[in-house]
């Protein structure tokens, strides 16, 4: 059974009921597999400390003052991102009202946009191998459909599912498809410029739809600026020059490019989305603009260390293999199989059937980009999860839909199955033992005990070893290529058992002390008295109070900042052992609430 709308040229050769049925299947999986990615108890979790608040209250500053061009927290610019993230919460605030849901909504909607556009690019030319895409196209001009034709139709349809359902369901979209921090918006854009640039590419026969699809291309590059700087058109502009200049030559690839795709007209289009706010943010603030974003926010996060981000150049190695779980350990088979090293082999091939390469070279490069990059986070490697999915369903695609008379037996299918049950057994290991490794985070001292006493990890090595048993199992059965089913299920089953319930109970453990601390300020807060934090920045405490902190530290700054002082009283959130280190008198504070490791105190300023 197909799932999605078939190529235009077989429309003609399908009922339309048939035609109207595909597609509303097609909408059906992907708003499944997002709605369970992404949008299952969304709102169910307060913001989580240090950086999502910092976003969340940008933009309800934005959306308080109607000052649409420099953000600000805290009272302070914040020129770490440029505004679109702010702009699409604040839309949010205003259609929705302020709350944890409409934070996190454009981080939700852009990853079921990336897996929505990565279905249809898959179904329209996920083929498993590039000469089924000649099968294919064959198929539509003589209306005759042969075996391979007609098999082809099979690996459109199985890739765009599977692939689709990789695009979502893999531990690093899913963190931050459900946190409202601009890294998934940024993925979004980025991923969904490249697969529209595809779909360009892949329909030369038509060109008005070619152009469109550029232009496309070109606006959400634009959109990628305006959620994270350079990167956003430096990354799919490298992608997509590496893919010309492999297929054509270094000359030949950029003579094809500035003759197929439209430049002046794209180059228009994204100046025009992208310079105004510059010209604005600059005309406002300055040379401090340029220096903090231009200079410390991209040139230096790729040149030196920033913020302590320091990591070994085999860092990427450990995050994509962890966070694109439990698929990882097909990438290096899924890579082999397409031999990228022969050149006039996929120089041959149809465009139609040039997905896995473009994919492979997306992957490749967005990985050495950050790799050479001296800053490191885990979240800088997210806009390759898109292309290590279709590269893995492309190689699923091919074992469910081999083509006649080619050999079962395949080596590295069989290294990448030994590894995946390797895989399979670690997961179920460490989620049964993980609760031993946690207890490093000061404001959740007891969640080792709570994990223990939920059974949440037990239900999770229960769904990891169960997986490992139909996987052995399976390839018992020599029914091996029915593998990825048995995986998407164990890890929406995770998903939706174990790790939801696991971030829950960390937000109540670590977060909730902090909302109730928020909510007693609201309550106990005189006009003008100022609110400090000493010993550690928890935006939150800004979001949820709606009110200025002045956040300390050292003790030791604390009682210079307060020796400054000029109100009567001010209200001090902290860990009480630190508050203590103030050597307050006694008779000068008075305790208002203590939750967690937190504590609220009203201290008299001595006149």
């Amino acid at each position: 059974m197909s799932l999605s709308a078939p190529n235009p040229p077989q429309l003609a050769s399908n009922p339309p009921q048939s035609h109207q049925r595909e597609i509303l299947l097609s909408v059906l999986w992907v708003a499944m597999v997002s709605s369970i990615a992404f949008f299952w108890g969304l709102a169910s979790t307060g913001l989580v400390d240090e950086t999502e608040p910092l976003f969340a209250e940008a933009a309800r500053q934005m959306y308080e003052t109607g000052n649409w061009v420099t953000p600000y927290f805290n009272d302070v610019t914040r020129f770490d991102k440029p505004p679109l993230v702010y702009w699409l919460m604040a839309v949010g605030f205003h259609l929705l009202g302020v709350s944890e849901w409409t934070v996190r909504l454009p981080s939700a909607i852009s990853a079921a946009g990336l897996v929505g556009l990565g279905f249809w690019t898959l179904r329209r030319f996920g083929f498993s191998r590039p000469e089924l895409a000649a099968a294919h196209t064959a198929e539509a001009s003589t209306g005759h459909p042969p075996t391979l034709s007609r098999l082809s139709r099979r690996s459109l349809v199985t890739t765009a599912v599977i692939g689709s359902a990789l695009i979502a369901l893999n531990p690093e979209t899913l963190v931050w498809a459900r946190i409202g921090v601009s890294d998934m918006l940024l993925t979004g854009c980025i991923g969904s410029a490249l697969f529209a640039f595809f779909l360009a590419y892949g329909q030369p026969e038509t060109p008005q739809r070619q152009r469109n699809w550029y232009l496309a291309s070109y606006a959400l590059m634009a959109l990628a600026v305006l959620t994270k700087g350079p990167v956003g058109v430096v990354l799919p502009g490298l992608i997509i020059a590496g893919f010309w200049i492999y297929l054509e030559g270094f000359l030949g690839g950029i003579r094809a490019a500035l003759q197929e795709m439209h430049v002046v007209k794209g180059s228009l289009l994204f100046l025009v989305m992208t310079v105004p706010w510059f010209v604005l943010v600059i005309a406002a603030n300055g040379q401090v603009y340029i220096d903090s974003f231009f200079g410390y926010h991209n040139f230096e996060r790729f040149t030196d260390v920033v913020n302590g981000h320091a990591a070994p150049w085999y860092f990427y190695f450990l995050i994509v293999t962890v966070g694109f779980l439990p698929w990882s350990p097909l990438i290096p088979w899924a890579i082999a199989r397409l031999k990228p090293w022969g050149v006039a082999y996929w120089r041959s091939q149809p465009r139609q059937g040039q997905l896995g390469l473009f994919a492979l070279i997306w992957f490749v490069l967005i990985f050495a980009f950050f790799t050479v990059a001296v800053t490191k986070l885990p979240s800088y490697v997210l806009p390759l999860m898109p292309a290590g999915a279709v590269l893995v369903g492309l190689a699923w695609s091919d074992r469910l839909c081999p083509p006649p008379g080619r050999p079962k037996a395949n080596l590295g299918f069989g290294i990448s199955l030994g590894l995946t049950l390797l895989f399979l057994g670690i997961l179920a290991f460490a989620t049964f033992y993980s609760p031993n490794w946690m207890g490093d985070d000061p404001s959740m001292p007891n969640l080792p005990e709570q994990v223990r006493a939920s059974g949440i990890m037990v239900w999770a090595a229960l769904i990891w070893t169960l997986a490992l048993v139909a996987s052995v199992v399976l390839i018992a059965l020599r029914r091996s290529h029915w593998i990825w089913s048995v995986n998407l299920f164990a890890f929406t089953a995770f998903v939706l058992m174990s790790l939801l319930p696991a971030y829950q109970l960390a937000d109540e453990i670590r977060q909730q002390p902090l909302r109730d601390i928020a909510e007693a300020t609201l309550a106990v807060q005189a006009p003008n008295e100022p609110l400090y934090m000493v010993g550690f920045m928890k935006p939150s405490l800004v979001f949820y109070t709606q009110r200025s902190v002045t956040y300390i530290y050292e003790p030791g700054a604390m009682a210079v900042a307060l020796g400054n002082e000029t109100a009567e009283t001010v209200l001090m959130v902290g860990n009480p052992a630190e508050i203590a280190q103030l050597h307050w008198p006694a008779d000068q504070q008075e305790p208002l609430l203590t939750e967690g490791t937190y504590e609220l105190v009203r201290l008299a300023l001595p006149r």
